[in-house]
């Protein structure tokens, strides 16, 4: 019996180890029982970057104001009514290191101002404090630049301050944050600043602009209507939900 008793225990304990499932089993078991798909949910919704497709940049800098990252990319993200990808999306930075937004969220950027593609459209944001950047030559430089490819260059609120520094839209209409066109016009009187207390959203020629914010989507809805047509820019208004929106107090 003595000599049995180890014989025993191993086939006790090969039982039990055979007998409990893997984790691996498990997951498999249960998405046959809920019926929950294991597909790489990045792969399934990542937008490639397309050739060929208009591609809209995104500016980034610790301080912006998300909404005017999402807005912009909310609006040209969106498919055709046939599912079909129209424009690539990217965001950039000085550097490829995550950016801290106004709100606190880290956005990791697609490119740097080293490695930027060709881009379209740029869409220059704003932060609450624009020192730092209207002083960062690199960043001014960079919008020097892309705005000698692209086909439209829009601000959004206070970014309207990097366009001014710039001097790429000097004897050009433009519209900034509401309480802020005295100040935009003293600092860069070549621009024609427009009453930001009256005006939400002006164009003149390739330049976009806006008071910024959740007035954004305006920006980048006119700008997507112009680079492909009503039809599309209703399609995505309904995508967007913005009716709720705008009618949220009745």
């Amino acid at each position: 019996m003595r000599n049995l008793l180890p014989i025993l225990l191993s086939v006790l304990l090969f039982n039990c180890n055979t007998n409990t499932p893997k984790s691996s089993d498990k997951n498999e078991d249960n998405g046959l029982q809920t019926g929950i798909s294991h597909s790489d949910t990045l792969t399934k919704h990542l937008k490639p970057f397309k050739e060929g497709l208009p591609t809209i940049g995104l500016l980034m800098y610790n301080g912006v104001l998300q909404s005017e990252v999402v807005a912009t990319s909310d609006v040209f993200a969106k498919p055709s009514v046939d599912g079909e990808q129209l424009f690539n999306v990217i965001t950039i930075a000085e550097t490829d290191n995550p950016i801290t937004t106004e709100e606190g969220m880290h956005f990791v950027p697609d490119y740097t101002f080293d490695n930027c593609p060709k881009l379209t459209a740029l869409f220059v944001p704003s932060a609450y404090d624009m020192y730092a950047q209207v002083h960062n030559n690199k960043i001014i430089d960079f919008i020097r630049e892309k705005n000698e490819e692209t086909k439209y260059t829009v601000s959004n609120c206070a970014g309207a301050q990097l366009i001014g520094a710039s001097g790429i839209a000097d004897g050009k209409k433009i519209v900034t944050w509401i309480g802020g066109g005295t100040q935009l016009q003293k600092d860069y009187p070549n621009l024609k600043v427009q009453n930001d207390s009256l005006v939400t959203f002006v164009r003149d020629g390739k330049f976009l602009s806006s008071n910024g914010n959740l007035a954004s989507y305006i920006s980048a809805l006119n700008l997507l209507q112009t680079m492909t047509n009503e039809e599309h820019r209703k399609f995505v208004e309904s995508y967007l939900y913005l009716d709720r929106l705008q009618n949220w107090k009745k």
